[in-house]
């Protein structure tokens, strides 16, 4: 008798906690849709062929996001940010790292190639931050293929002109808006919490710049240590210059087929 109030006992005790558990859960996911979403997902019980599911579970990972953000020590946040800006360049930016190289590859002089990477610098910094905040908006479909292009102009300069062109900078100050937007796509992928905006926006960009700078300073050794006692125009600028169009003119196919 006593063995069967037992079970009878634990059974109602099981009972209570199996509800209790359903309970909770339904309160967490009522609470936080996305966590459903994402989690359902990465269980296999949802997958991709829904566009709108697609986008659910975009919008739920960058809701996450930025509420892990939020809760973070601002110096941390600062270290995320610095760390993806410089990733977008080094190693994830091919397309970027191409550019850059075109812009050294063009000319020996140290003045020439600083006003360039200055003029791209503050014009993708123009349309990062207006693309940030919502003002400029264009789909990553039409700025790749112009992105490409401007690899290939930067590469047919450098192989047909033997010095840097007087308008050089104002092109590549267009340019860099281009590239401004490119950056800008990952930005907004990621998503920024809206206090700390701009030192994060700065943060990012700042990353940006140490990988263009990195790509920079490898290209200068390798000059030096390598090249320095040949023709640079005809052994490196020219060579150079004719698989960086190549490659560009290849991305642009592909981007527009």
């Amino acid at each position: 008798m006593v063995a069967l109030i037992s079970d009878i006992f634990m059974d109602i005790v099981k009972k209570i906690l199996f509800l209790g558990l359903i309970c909770i859960g339904f309160t967490s996911y009522s609470h936080n849709p996305e966590k459903l979403v994402i989690s359902e997902i990465e269980r296999g019980q949802l997958n991709f062929e829904n566009e709108l599911i697609a986008s659910e579970y975009g919008a739920a990972l960058k809701r996450q996001r930025i509420r892990r953000l939020v809760a973070m020590p601002w110096v941390n946040k600062m270290y995320i940010f610095i760390k993806a800006g410089f990733e977008h360049i080094i190693p994830e930016g091919l397309d970027h790292i191409l550019f850059v190289l075109g812009l050294f590859f063009s000319t020996l002089k140290l003045r020439s190639l600083i006003l360039q990477v200055t003029a791209f610098t503050f014009a993708h910094s123009i349309t990062l931050a207006l693309a940030s905040i919502g003002v400029v908006k264009l789909q990553l479909s039409l700025v790749e293929p112009l992105i490409f292009l401007s690899i290939i102009w930067v590469a047919v300069e450098n192989t047909l002109f033997k010095k840097t062109t007087k308008w050089r900078p104002f092109v590549v100050f267009s340019f860099g808006l281009l590239h401004g937007l490119g950056f800008a796509t990952l930005l907004t992928e990621y998503g920024l919490p809206k206090d700390n905006f701009i030192s994060l926006l700065l943060a990012f960009n700042l990353g940006v710049e140490f990988g263009q700078l990195a790509v920079l300073l490898a290209a200068f050794i390798l000059v030096r240590l390598i090249f320095i006692k040949t023709d640079y125009k005809n052994q490196l600028k020219i060579p150079a210059s004719i698989l960086i169009g190549l490659t560009g003119l290849y991305w642009f196919v592909e981007s527009i087929i």
